[in-house]
């Protein structure tokens, strides 16, 4: 059953009134129950019944603009007109970080990892607690705030450093000598914490769609990175290898 027992007050956290999540969900209960509970925790909300209206509402006819139509987007799996795992692609694809918390009754692992390998960010099956709902949105939204620092462009994790105004990269306080693709590599991975890529992906994102050459590419600048980044190479810390998908950052 789905439960509506919150018992944290609304806007506890720091992420203010302004936040604004959309909900695309074909089931009038669940959709129901889920704006309700994020409405109650003061966040704005916005609502899609299926994959074509959802698409509509996240792609802008600008795309120059900076402006997040939304800041989070909860999604259900099993839509009609486009799926979920097709929105899930198709934004990635086109380069939009808005985080993804997807929404399924399928509880397999193998669900579960295919969902994130195409660009979700977490994964709750269903049935699910609205508590638990709402605390899993919370936490994508803070990681996106804290992970990006839009003012001074600055990403940090750990005792390293990176800004985009600057291209610098400073490793335990010493600058880092990065290549563009290194450095590249390096601003995606920490744009984008515990994300699994695959080299594929890493391809289309630094190299372009019409790059030539082979996907080995990716592991030898992975361990270009690495060598220059890690305190031990044979044993990251920063960048690490998901046997059979690709690469994380943390």
């Amino acid at each position: 059953m789905l439960s509506l027992d919150i018992s944290q007050s609304p806007n506890s956290d720091d992420l203010g009134y302004t936040t604004r999540i959309l909900v695309v969900e074909d089931e009038d209960l669940i959709r129901d129950m889920v704006v309700l509970a994020l409405k109650e925790q003061g966040y704005e909300v916005v609502t899609a019944t299926n994959g074509r209206a959802a698409l509509s509402l996240l792609q802008t006819p600008d795309s120059t603009t900076t402006d997040p139509i939304v800041d989070l987007v909860v999604l259900d799996l099993m839509l009609p007109q486009v799926n979920g795992l097709d929105i899930c692609r198709l934004l990635r694809y086109q380069g939009n970080t808005v985080p993804i918390l997807i929404l399924s009754a399928k509880a397999s692992e193998t669900d579960r990892v295919l969902g994130l390998e195409v660009g979700a960010d977490d994964y709750l099956t269903k049935p699910f607690s609205m508590q638990e709902l709402v605390a899993r949105c919370r936490a994508l939204l803070r990681r996106q705030r804290f992970t990006t620092v839009p003012h001074n462009q600055v990403l940090q994790f750990r005792d390293l450093v990176l800004s985009r105004e600057e291209c610098r990269v400073l490793v335990r306080g010493e600058e880092a000598n990065l290549s563009p693709k290194e450095f590249r590599l390096l601003e995606l991975f920490m744009s984008y914490p515990r994300r699994v890529w695959s080299r594929e992906h890493l391809i289309d994102q630094v190299w372009g769609a019409d790059f030539l050459g082979d996907t080995k590419t990716v592991d030898v600048h992975i361990r270009w990175l690495r060598e220059k980044l890690e305190e031990d190479p044979s044993k990251p810390n920063y960048i690490v290898t998901v046997r059979g998908f690709g690469y994380r950052f943390g």
